[in-house]
C-alpha cells in the first residue's frame, strides 16, 4: 500500500490537534479529559509562574484554577505517577501497560536485596499497617542537604514504586504519598497479565494518538521505549504509514486523526519547556524549525536564552521564547528571543501583539499585577512588544 502523502504543514496541524492545542478546549472534560488525551503529563520540581504540570493544563484550557488542576491530578482517584516519558502523572487505566517496566525493575532486585532489602521490607510493612505515608512519615527523605541525597527509606520507597509494590496516587505539599498498589488499583487492572510485547504495542499505539504523526524514534520517545522494539512491533499497532514532505524517516499517523480535518482555533500561549508538544528536541526541530533546549542547569553566564525558557505558541508556530520571572508581583520577561522569520518588518507588529497577549494572559492567570519586559532580541520587536503591552 502506498503511504499517505502529508505536507509539513499537515504534520504540524496533526501534531497540534493530537496535543489538544488546536480547536476549542473541551471544558466539560476539564483537566481529567486533558490527561486522558495526552496520556502523560511530565512532572518537574522547577516552578516558574507555576509548576510544569499546571502550565500544561493552562496552555490548553486557559485560566483553569490551579487548585482544580491539583485536585484533578492527585485527588480524583483515577491517576497515578510512574516513569513514562520521565516522572509523569498518568491515567490509572494505563497501569496495565507498564507491567513490562515494573518487571524490568523487579529483575534488578539483586542490587536491592544486597543493599536495601531490609529497609524495603520495613517500608512495605509500615505502609501495609499504617496506610498511605510520605517519605517523611517513614523516617525522612533526605540523607544530606544535597538535592540528590536520598535516604535509604526514600530509595526503598522509590524502588517499591518502580517495581509496582507501592503506588503514588496523591501528593501532599509536593511530597509523594505512598500506598499499596493493591489498595488503589482496581482489581481488573491490578494484575500484570500483559506480556512485554503487548504492553509495548499498546503504548506505541497510545503514543501515535498523542503525537498525531510520528517517526519510529518519536513513538519510542513518548514513553521512553526502545526504538528497535517500536520498529519490530509497529505492524501490530494499526497506525497508518505516511510520508511527510521534508522528513528523512518513515512516519506513521493516528488513523482516527487522519480522517479528521485538523481545523480550529490555534492556541496563543506560553508553553512549559517540559510540555509534551516540545519535550523531544529533534521532533520539535523537525516540526517547527525550533531549537528547543532547557538551560536551567547551564551556568548562568553560558545561557543563551534564559533559565526557564518558555516557547511562545501562536498561529500553529513557535514564534519566540520567553524567560519569565516574578519581581515585586509583576511578571518580568527577562529575555524574549523572537524567531528570525517572525521578526521581519512585515511580521513584527503581529508577532509583538501575540507575544504581548501571551504574557498578559499568563500574568492574569497567576494573579500577577502586570507585565514588564527587559531584553528583547531583536530589540526593534521589543519596542513593539512594550507598546502592545
Amino acid at each position: 500500500m502506498t503511504p499517505l502523502q502529508l505536507s509539513a504543514a499537515d504534520a504540524r496541524r496533526l501534531a497540534l490537534r493530537a496535543q489538544l492545542l488546536v480547536g476549542a478546549p473541551d471544558r466539560r472534560a476539564g483537566v481529567p479529559g486533558l490527561l486522558r488525551g495526552l496520556h502523560a503529563v511530565q512532572l518537574d520540581t522547577i516552578s516558574v509562574l507555576a509548576r510544569s504540570h499546571e502550565l500544561v493544563a493552562y496552555a490548553r484550557l486557559g485560566a483553569v484554577g490551579r487548585a482544580k488542576v491539583e485536585r484533578a491530578y492527585w485527588r480524583g482517584g483515577d491517576t497515578f505517577e510512574y516513569w513514562a516519558h520521565a516522572a509523569s502523572v498518568l491515567p490509572l487505566a494505563q497501569w496495565p501497560l507498564f507491567a513490562f517496566r515494573r518487571r524490568h525493575f523487579r529483575r534488578r532486585h539483586r542490587v536491592w536485596e544486597e543493599h536495601h532489602a531490609p529497609t524495603a521490607e520495613k517500608v512495605l510493612a509500615r505502609v501495609r499497617a499504617e496506610g498511605p505515608l510520605t517519605a517523611s512519615d517513614l523516617g525522612g527523605a533526605k540523607e544530606s542537604t544535597q538535592w540528590w541525597g536520598w535516604s535509604d527509606v526514600k530509595r526503598a520507597a522509590e524502588y517499591l514504586l518502580a517495581a509496582g509494590e507501592l503506588i503514588c496516587a496523591t501528593r501532599t505539599g509536593w511530597r509523594r504519598v505512598y500506598d499499596l498498589s493493591e489498595r488503589v488499583v482496581p482489581s481488573e487492572l491490578l494484575h500484570d497479565d500483559l506480556d512485554d510485547d503487548e504492553c509495548i504495542t499498546r503504548l506505541i499505539r497510545t503514543s501515535g494518538a498523542a503525537l498525531g504523526v510520528a517517526t519510529a524514534a518519536d513513538l519510542a520517545d513518548y514513553f521512553r521505549l526502545q526504538t528497535r522494539d517500536v520498529v519490530r512491533l509497529l505492524p501490530q499497532t494499526e497506525l497508518t504509514p505516511v510520508t511527510v514532505a521534508g522528513w528523512k524517516s518513515a512516519a506513521w499517523g493516528d488513523p482516527a486523526l487522519l480522517e479528521t480535518a485538523a481545523r480550529g482555533r490555534n492556541r496563543v500561549t506560553l508553553l512549559s519547556p517540559f510540555d509534551s508538544l516540545v519535550w523531544d528536541r529533534k521532533r520539535t526541530a523537525r516540526l517547527f524549525g525550533f531549537d528547543h533546549r532547557l538551560e536551567a542547569y547551564v551556568p548562568k553566564d553560558k545561557r543563551q536564552h534564559g533559565y526557564f525558557t518558555m516557547p511562545v505558541l501562536a498561529g500553529g508556530s513557535l514564534i519566540a521564547r520567553v524567560d519569565p520571572a516574578r519581581e515585586g508581583g509583576v511578571l518580568v520577561a527577562r529575555q524574549i528571543t523572537v524567531e528570525p522569520q517572525f521578526a521581519t518588518p512585515r511580521r513584527a507588529d503581529a508577532t509583538a501583539a501575540l507575544i504581548a497577549r501571551a504574557l498578559e494572559e499568563a500574568a492574569r492567570w497567576v494573579s500577577y499585577a502586570g507585565v514588564a519586559v527587559d531584553r528583547v532580541v531583536p530589540e526593534p520587536v521589543g519596542q513593539l512588544v512594550r507598546a502592545a503591552l
